[in-house]
């Protein structure tokens, strides 16, 4: 399960993720981080069994969590020029026998870099 992670700069300079997986005993997956001195914005993922219990331990830390239930999606401006494929770390896309571009969106991981790269915008992820 993918966990979107966001605090203040009271809980900025705490290690939250080490006190969480010490205290439930979870590994806890750092996908993605933005870590300032007055604000942060983590992605991690948790196994799916132990998230209610890593989430209430960040509650507790004074941490907002959200669960990350979307993934990365398409536009019509698509024009299957496969830099996406040659940039996504977990696979995401490949071409299919027709030479278009198709996803398989479970294995996004939120990283970005595929709407980084795409020449026409066609990549985001929905609110």
């Amino acid at each position: 399960m993918l966990l979107l992670l966001r605090f203040d700069s009271k809980t900025v300079r705490e290690p939250i993720i080490s006190m969480t997986s010490i205290k439930t005993g979870t590994p806890i997956n750092i996908l993605k981080a933005d870590v300032g001195a007055r604000r942060g914005e983590i992605i991690v993922e948790v196994p799916e069994e132990r998230a209610k219990e890593v989430e209430k331990i960040l509650i507790e830390m004074e941490v907002e969590v959200q669960e990350i239930t979307k993934t990365i999606a398409r536009n019509d401006n698509c024009v299957h020029c496969g830099l996406c494929i040659s940039i996504c770390p977990t696979e995401v896309f490949r071409l299919n026998g027709e030479n278009k571009v198709e996803m398989k969106t479970e294995k996004c991981i939120h990283c970005g870099a595929c709407i980084k790269v795409c020449p026409t915008m066609a990549l985001y992820f929905p609110i």
